[in-house]
């Protein structure tokens, strides 16, 4: 029987990498993978395939429709919130001209096969907009606070409104063709990963200071010591990518899902890693612009439609995630005791 083939945009990002990693040990996909940059030997060897290249690039998309088949594409090619707002206009054409890009490769798998493609997107906490009035410690549900500030949070935003126009009211006209696509989205909250370094997001004060430790640096803390967001370890993001994808569509109410782990404060953060490196030396130096785009998200987020609608439960909670996972690997990468 041959594997259905599935495609991971931005496949050498920190969650590029866990995800291919995760659906090659899974086993249930042949794998293409598409990134600017040519991926190390040990992520080629997981790929059939792999696309050095631009989802900005039109030759690259006709390729990608004409040579393969996808059932499944996860698109988390992007340029991240900091990144986003040093350049909102190139943040704008790579984000949303390029998720376009993508639903016309999932339309056209769509046709060819009689079958909806499965595209999972990648969104974040970014599309949330809290203002100074609202009380940000409440978890937030998937469509409370929706103003952003940011340019990467209203380009996520925009993505995750054209997947349910792709996936519930898309039509050329033509209504023997199927064309809609099968549009599933997850917003993640911070990140946190021991294997990658952080990529320009507003939430990486907290990879970069486990980081930081390991290394035996002093963090320059951008943000304010009680500022409390959700986190989660990217082995649980992956799983989450994971299970959305192969959800039965019956059980989905909601094309877009909250998934979170826990919910702590930048102190927490601190006093957590220092369990595990004692001599961690951490100094708040407040970075106003990036602490204003921080505190217009809620400090946490509601994820029980994920945990109703397909089973969604994090292995790790904060202290396991340190303890089990984020320490030891982190104590390795680095030769630290």
């Amino acid at each position: 029987m041959i594997q259905p083939e599935a495609l991971v945009t931005g496949a050498n990002g920190e969650i590029g990498q866990a995800l291919i990693r995760f659906l090659a040990e899974a086993g249930r996909f042949r794998i293409t993978g598409l990134d600017l940059s040519e991926p190390s030997p040990y992520l080629r060897s997981h790929c059939a395939h792999f696309y050095r290249g631009n989802i900005l690039d039109a030759s690259l998309i006709e390729e990608l429709k004409d040579r393969h088949q996808f059932h499944t594409i996860f698109h988390l090619a992007g340029l991240l919130s900091t990144s986003g707002e040093r350049n909102p206009a190139l943040a704008h054409e790579v984000n949303v001209d390029g998720s376009m890009n993508m639903f016309q490769v999932a339309k056209r798998h769509t046709v060819r096969s009689g079958q909806r493609t499965v595209f999972v997107f990648t969104s974040s906490i970014a599309a949330y907009g809290v203002r100074p009035t609202d009380d940000r410690q409440n978890p937030a549900s998937e469509r409370q606070f929706l103003t952003p500030v940011t340019m990467y949070g209203i380009n996520k935003l925009y993505i995750e409104q054209l997947g349910r126009y792709y996936s519930d009211f898309y039509t050329s006209g033509d209504l023997d063709k199927l064309e809609r696509i099968d549009f599933r989205c997850v917003r993640f909250p911070g990140l946190i990963s021991p294997d990658t370094l952080p990529g320009g997001g507003t939430s990486d004060y907290g990879p970069e200071m486990l980081h930081a430790a390991a290394k035996g640096e002093p963090y320059p803390c951008f943000v304010r010591p009680d500022t409390r967001l959700p986190f989660m370890i990217m082995s649980d993001a992956v799983k989450a990518l994971h299970g959305l994808s192969i959800a039965e569509r019956a059980r989905l109410r909601h094309h877009i899902y909250n998934v979170t782990s826990f919910s702590v404060s930048a102190k927490q953060i601190e006093e957590e890693i220092r369990t595990h490196f004692p001599d961690l030396a951490v100094d708040y130096r407040v970075n106003e612009l990036r602490q204003a785009i921080v505190d217009s998200w809620p400090g946490d987020v509601d994820d029980s439609a994920a945990r109703q609608d397909w089973d969604w439960d994090p292995d790790y909670g904060f202290r396991e995630a340190f303890a089990d996972v984020l320490a030891p690997k982190i104590k390795a990468r680095y030769g630290a005791k």
